[in-house]
């Protein structure tokens, strides 16, 4: 009113009244307008907040929020808000912001706020630009009803999270390994590298050799790459994982025995790979997104479509019976490794004789299907 009367009874210009009072010219000559058409009462200050929201949720949208919240945890699945909304995408065609879901769980008491917590700006990941470029694997472990512990070796495809393996085991050996790869490769194409840890099952490069491992990558052209020792960040997205499948294992009652155990990571991974969104693939399933790029290949051309694996008795003589084409061939491991229980890799040219347990390589030998004696070509000078 003091600027209004400013301008009308003192005649001061609107210029110098805005000046004097901190306002611009524009809100001076809005409370004109205002004065003009409504008189002293046009100058009280309203709200412009709307009466009401159409887009505000409903006590059935909050209810029923709550009771999605309540069935994927109790299946041992994600129930964050970006979570919700995918499930609720599906339900109706429409959802609303994820903000929106985290007030509807904050105002119901499901979730606590944590400003503790570190921004999202903070993290810098990595990740592969193509399905296939990158498989990370490692091996965790998993308590039957029992109490006796067993082995879950899985192989994790980098780009797009997709589980390409998941294998349940006594205990996890090379073999095992070179196993579960030969077969996911045969199954998602010989990916371009491998990142694990440093397991003495997948490298043995720090006690200054190779396993059998190893030895199959380097014959496929496949990059292999380790974290370094004591720094499980490096296979963080694998490591991150294994959380989510054990938290979907303790919604199960105990599997009694390996094979149970199997049919229930089996069915996990179905969920995992098809059903279940991933939020750092911005709520798609990681088999959308493993498909909707063209895989990366090897670097160099292997011989992977040919190669096969087999576990035999080296006997008192040294030699191993290999047939092959339908001949008999005999191959010389050594005396020093009689009795020894071995893992061959055998592709098209080259077979790889290693201890079944270690992975240590006894022998390699060249294929020649005219001879009946192929020689440990490691013992050549």
């Amino acid at each position: 009113m003091r600027i209004v009367l400013a301008v009308i009874e003192e005649k001061k210009s609107v210029t110098v009244v805005a000046r004097e009072f901190g306002v611009s010219r524009t809100w001076v000559y809005e409370l004109l307008r205002r004065h003009t058409l409504l008189g002293l009462p046009g100058l009280i200050h309203t709200t412009t907040k709307p009466h009401s929201n159409s887009r505000a949720l409903t006590d059935a949208d909050h209810q029923e929020i709550a009771q999605l919240r309540h069935e994927l945890t109790a299946a041992g699945l994600d129930a964050g808000a970006q979570t919700l909304r995918f499930h609720l995408l599906n339900r109706h065609g429409t959802a609303p912001a994820v903000s929106t879901i985290w007030r509807s769980l904050r105002s119901q008491g499901l979730v606590e706020a944590q400003p503790q917590k570190k921004p999202k700006s903070y993290l810098v990941r990595f990740e592969a630009d193509q399905p296939n470029e990158t498989w990370q694997a490692d091996v965790t472990h998993v308590r039957l009803a029992n109490g006796r512990v067993v082995d879950v070796l899985d192989f994790l495809d980098d780009h797009s999270r997709f589980l390409v393996s998941i294998t349940v085991h006594s205990s996890v050996t090379t073999p095992i390994v070179v196993q579960a790869f030969t077969d996911a490769a045969t199954q998602h194409g010989t990916p371009q590298s491998t990142l694990t840890d440093n397991g003495l099952v997948f490298t043995t490069r720090l006690r200054g050799g190779r396993n059998a491992f190893e030895y199959l990558l380097d014959r496929l052209g496949v990059e292999q790459k380790n974290g370094a020792p004591y720094h499980p960040q490096t296979q963080g997205k694998i490591e991150r994982f294994h959380q989510t499948l054990k938290k979907w294992l303790a919604s199960k009652p105990r599997a009694r025995n390996v094979q149970e155990l199997q049919a229930l990571v089996d069915q996990f991974r179905h969920i995992y790979n098809t059903t279940r969104p991933h939020k750092a693939l911005r709520g798609q399933t990681p088999a959308k997104v493993y498909a909707a790029r063209p895989p990366a290949t090897p670097s160099q051309g292997g011989l992977f479509g040919r190669s096969r694996t087999r576990t035999d008795t080296v006997d008192n003589s040294g030699k191993i019976s290999l047939r092959r084409d339908g001949r008999m061939h005999h191959l010389g491991a050594g005396r020093a490794y009689a009795g020894r229980k071995v893992f061959l890799i055998i592709d098209a040219r080259n077979v790889i004789v290693t201890d079944y347990r270690s992975g240590e390589i006894f022998s390699e030998h060249t294929i020649e299907p005219a001879r009946s004696y192929w020689p440990n070509r490691l013992t050549k000078h």
